[in-house]
């Protein structure tokens, strides 16, 4: 003590040791007041010892308690968040698992039943042959029965009428009479129809923009992005380059060097004083300017003071590294005032050294306007000089071994326009592919060979072209027609539409006049007298109800994507609705009285296409088609199906095969639907070459700052203390779950929140402002606000702004500028972060934002999860503070369609297979029939979404398309087949002999009648047409479009010629008299007549 303490013996003299100016002392002299006066008085006698208890940060007391943001104690704890997980047994999803082992088991029943039929089988095949030993040699009765019925297949055939299929066939009967009585009168007034409703295509417009096309103006998103873009103005336009030291064979390496630094200087220099060319403006008149000192550009440039003459070749590198670490420090602060951090304008850098940094990122901002407006022009054509002097630069890099990559915010939607017209020639010749092989491929249906051999000339009257040109016509009519009505009522097309939907209209229309063809020349051969009237009657009786089956069930199903909030779906939807059944009424009204003309001109020896040449030498129209002059009523595919696919297709055996095997892929389709990816990455929709794809792979690898994210305030009275608690998050009394903290805590939970950094609170920083410690930044008539008040400024609230003051001080602060002075200000950073309305009595703030940012997001999966987090945090706040928070980044317009993607697809296709399944029950009145129809579209649909999984095409607007019109096609390929099955014709099922019997007998028969009209018509053409998208250019036609549409086609031809048949024949429903088929007597004996002019071995029974 006498050491340390001076030889003190009380605490008055060692406080007095203490306080006294001497070496190695105190510097100054400090004077301690003695508690005891010299009178012997006490000077103090109220004071008492202090408490020596000391007081937690988090302690309750408001006088000792701090904020969230200096004390973790303060924070509030956060729910435990549980990541969405899926229900997995091992590596396998449950619901993959729990559909291989229901296949495994009904492999397993299958196996047991087979093998016991066939050792039952085996059984009563021995014990018949001792029976036999015992018995006469002699031929039974039995044996020779075969001998004496001629057809007892016929037996099976269908006594009962459907009423409905009765009236349909009735009504298409006198449709197609009448058109064909008068020919011109309804060709005219379809073209008439067609040209009025086509006029709507003076208000045609094509929707490209992104936001109208991929939010529903009714969802969320929307609405909050208009609300941000009113209150906030739209979302910067970001402009960004990003140079990078990676063309070396030896693989990436420092980008950083005096000589580097110097050509980017300059580089920046050429952007800055570029004028554009039209609106004649430079940098400094479009970019985001919120001091007023300088443009936001985010660049390591902005560490020099934007010149390169601040750059010392000796001590350029440690000032670079001082900036790095210190960004705040004022000679590090850019011209716009604020902080840059070394992750926003370096990357590839390892171990914190930025000086191994391998790309330097620059990003010039640019204010953003609404869509149509003067500024927004202005800043378009200043991007495309920045694109000029870019691309110039591009070149510059690549001579110094650099590479720069760019965007603009122009960019995108310039590379989707340059998408659009690369696959414009593709598309054009893929619709031309398929239109040229279906007026050659109807041309050839029943003119044979034998035909032509015998008379070369009967090819240019039998020849079809023209009215395959003219079905085609129809297809482009019905499109047009489709698109004139609904752009009249103000429905703009997409680009998804222009390339879509004449595919789909093709893929219908092609298809129905095969059919009605193919009936047509059935009936020309089966009764060759009648008049041509009556004959088209006939023809389209019959099929006009399958057209009706198949025509009906898309357009309702397609309707009904009408109802769907998504812009891009809901407008497919009402073009492919309107255009395929404007389709089915054209083919049964002009296609047929075009179909009746061609005939006449047939009978009357007139050329195809040339029908004012008379060709005298051939002989097709002096038996109206008769089989005698080789004009056959079966080309080579229908003899394929009769004499080999379908006998062999219905054996036992192979339908018990054939059922295993399509089981098998509808199993394989389940188990893969959790492996099917959510989004769509940018970089699929450019063509390829673009460089806009570099820049994007440049951006994930060498971006290290999330996108920012605003957690807007709606119609808060922050005016009051308890609202301002409730967002706040500096001061003792805020709310332990303020907006601000929660968001202070999320951040320290990145990997589920998706939250990184701290929170720029302007509430928080505005009244940091008003503290009289920072003299510089609140002054008022001279003098620092709040300087002597009372109550004075504190951390608890406690007499702090309320109502008009806190206004006053509010707009005030918003006008201060952000200097070394007062780091405060709210100019810079809040300008736009918050609106006050003086229309309100005391004037309000109605919209405010709160600014963070999320983590660096590299896949779709990210960006997904990001929005997900966002919404999950804003409704947190929301519910606990009973306000209305949101939040917002600009590309959550894009993300919100996967929030209810997968709940909007199975509705759409659950909705669909219902319509499907009641339809076809209805008109085909039978419900198992309908039944299998609905469940072999299930499972072509199923199927396609597991190919998807396999060819790494992930589900989004675009492919949710697509399956819609695997379910429209799906049930075009099925529903003829189906209906050739429940209402079968008589002239086919008395080809088969006595071969089959019940239901193998009507599959047999529907595969015969219309199975070569349904793989020409629409898997040929289809599969033609899809072949040449494979030549695109563009990835997202080849992932999208190809993948997809290949496997519909493959997938759909073998469901509906391979598993429906055997189906049907399993399990289809009991069958009726098709009416048209089954005619008076003489028109059986006409039949009979003409069969009687072929030859035997045709239709012997050795052939099947």
């Amino acid at each position: 003590m006498d050491f340390i303490g001076g030889g003190a013996k009380n605490y008055t003299q060692f406080l007095k040791f203490l306080g006294d100016k001497k070496l190695l002392g105190s510097p100054f002299q400090i004077n301690f007041p003695r508690p005891t006066a010299a009178n012997g008085s006490q000077k103090f006698e109220n004071m008492t010892a202090a408490n020596p208890k000391a007081k937690a940060c988090n302690d309750t007391d408001e006088a000792f308690r701090c904020a969230c943001i200096d004390c973790p104690g303060s924070c509030p704890e956060l729910a435990k968040v549980t990541e969405q997980e899926f229900c997995h047994v091992g590596a396998l999803p449950c619901l993959s698992f729990a559909v291989i082992i229901v296949y495994s088991v009904f492999l397993i029943l299958l196996v047991t039943a087979v093998s016991g039929h066939v050792a039952y089988q085996k059984h009563n095949q021995r014990k018949s042959e001792r029976l036999q030993l015992l018995q006469d040699a002699a031929l039974s009765d039995d044996e020779d029965e075969g001998d004496m019925v001629h057809n007892a297949g016929m037996i099976d055939r269908p006594q009962r009428h459907y009423k409905l299929n009765t009236i349909c066939d009735n009504i298409f009967n006198s449709l197609g009479r009448t058109c064909a009585t008068y020919p011109l009168i309804t060709i005219g007034a379809s073209v008439l129809v067609v040209v009025v409703l086509s006029t709507g295509w003076i208000n045609f417009e094509i929707e490209t923009d992104p936001v109208r096309l991929w939010v529903a103006p009714s969802s969320a998103a929307a609405k909050e992005k208009e609300f941000f873009d009113e209150n906030f103005g739209p979302f910067y336009r970001a402009e960004q380059a990003f140079v990078v030291n990676d063309t070396h064979s030896s693989g990436p390496g420092p980008v950083l060097s005096y000589d580097t630094l110097m050509w980017w200087f300059d580089v920046e220099s050429r952007v800055q004083h570029r004028i554009s060319s039209e609106e004649r403006v430079t940098l400094s008149d479009v970019c985001f300017n919120p001091t007023g000192e300088g443009c936001v550009v985010q660049s390591l440039t902005g560490y020099f003071g934007g010149s390169f003459s601040n750059v010392d070749s000796d001590t350029w590198q440690s000032e670079l590294k001082h900036c790095t670490e210190s960004p705040a420090s004022q000679e590090c602060l850019p011209d716009f005032q604020q902080p840059l951090s070394k992750d926003s304008i370096l990357g590839g850098y390892k171990d914190g050294d930025v000086l191994s940094s391998e790309a330097m990122v620059t990003t010039w901002v640019v204010n953003n306007y609404q869509p149509g407006t003067d500024g927004e022009a202005r800043a378009m054509d200043w991007e495309k000089s920045l694109q000029s002097v870019l691309k110039d630069a591009q070149r510059e890099a690549k001579d110094m071994g650099l590479r720069l990559s760019f965007s603009t915010e122009r960019s995108v939607e310039e590379e989707l326009n340059e998408t659009t017209n690369t696959d414009a020639e593709i598309v054009v010749i893929s619709y031309i592919v398929m239109f040229l092989y279906a007026s050659l491929a109807l041309g050839s249906t029943t003119l044979s060979v034998r035909s032509i051999l015998h008379n070369p000339a009967n090819a240019l009257v039998a020849s079809k072209f023209t009215l395959g040109v003219v079905g085609i016509v129809i297809v482009l009519m019905s499109v047009s027609a489709s698109v004139g009505l609904f752009s009249a009522c103000g429905i703009k097309v997409t680009l998804i539409i222009a390339e879509v939907i004449p595919f789909l209209v093709l893929a219908v229309g092609v298809d129905n006049i095969f059919l009605i063809v193919h009936e047509f020349e059935g009936v020309n051969v089966s009764h060759p007298d009648e008049d041509v009237e009556i004959r088209i009657a006939k023809a389209l009786g019959r099929m006009g109800p399958s057209i009706l089956l198949s025509a009906s069930t898309e357009t309702i199903a397609f309707a009904l994507g009408a109802a769907v909030g998504m812009p891009a779906v809901k407008n497919f939807a009402v073009y492919a609705a309107g255009a395929v059944l404007i389709n089915a009424l054209l083919q049964v009204t002009m296609f047929v009285s075009v179909l009746a003309l061609n005939q006449r001109r047939v009978e009357d020896s007139r050329a195809d296409c040339f029908p004012f040449l008379k060709v005298n030498r051939a002989d097709v129209g002096s038996a109206h088609g008769a089989g005698a002059y080789g004009y056959d009523d079966e080309g080579p595919l229908q003899k394929f199906i009769r004499k080999a696919y379908a006998p062999a297709l219905l054996n036992r055996k192979v339908k018990v095969t054939i059922v295993v095997i399509f089981l098998g892929l509808f199993t394989a389709g389940l188990a893969l639907i959790p492996e099917v990816a959510l989004g769509l990455d940018q970089r699929i929709a450019f063509p390829r070459g673009s460089y806009l794809i570099p820049y994007f792979n440049d951006l994930d690898e060498y971006f290290n700052t999330g996108p920012p994210v605003y957690f807007v305030v709606q119609d808060l009275a922050v005016t009051e203390r308890k609202h301002q608690r409730e967002i706040c998050g500096r001061y003792s009394t805020c709310d332990s779950y303020s907006l601000t903290n929660v968001l202070e805590q999320e951040s320290k939970r990145p990997n589920i929140s998706y939250i990184s950094g701290s929170t720029a609170s302007w509430f928080d920083d505005y009244f940091t402002w008003l503290n009289p410690s920072n003299k510089a930044c609140c002054v008022e008539h001279g003098e620092t606000c709040f300087k002597g008040r009372n109550p004075p400024w504190n951390i608890t609230l406690y007499g702090m702004p309320e109502g008009e003051e806190f206004i006053h001080y509010l707009t005030k602060w918003l006008h201060s500028p952000t200097n070394a002075e007062c780091p405060f200000g709210g100019a810079a950073p809040y300008s736009t972060a918050l609106v006050i309305d003086p229309s309100q009595h005391p004037p309000s703030v109605p919209a405010s934002h709160f600014r963070t940012s999320h983590t660096p997001l590299r896949s779709q999966s990210d960006f997904i999860d990001a929005y997900a987090s966002a919404r999950r945090i804003a409704d947190t706040v929301s519910e606990s503070q009973s306000i209305k928070v949101f939040p917002y980044s600009k590309f959550y317009i894009f993300i919100d369609q996967y929030a209810s993607i997968i709940r909007l697809t199975g509705t759409l296709i659950g909705s669909a297979l219902a319509i499907i399944f009641v339809l076809s029950s209805l008109l085909l009145g039978s419900i198992p029939t309908g039944l299998l129809i609905t469940l072999t579209v299930a499972m072509i649909v199923t199927d396609i979404i597991g190919t998807m999984a396999l060819a790494g095409v992930s589900l989004n607007a675009i492919s949710l398309v697509n399956l819609v019109i695997c379910v429209g096609i799906g049930v075009e390929f099925c529903a003829h087949v189906a209906r050739a099955f429940m209402f079968p014709s008589k002239s086919v099922m008395e080809k088969a002999k006595g071969k089959y019997r019940g239901r193998d007998l009507r599959a047999w028969t529907a595969l015969v009648n219309v199975g070569g009209s349904v793989f020409s018509g629409i898997g040929v053409t289809k599969f033609l047409g899809v072949f040449v998208l494979a030549f695109t250019r563009s990835k997202i036609f080849e992932i999208y479009y190809f993948r997809i549409w290949l496997a519909l086609v493959i997938l759909a031809a073998l469901h509906a010629l391979v598993f429906l048949p055997v189906g049907l024949s399993l399990v289809g429903g009991e069958g009726y008299v098709d009416s048209e088929s089954d005619g008076s007597l003489e028109e059986d004996l006409a039949a009979r007549r003409y069969r009687a002019l072929l030859p035997e071995d045709d239709y012997d029974s050795d052939d099947y």
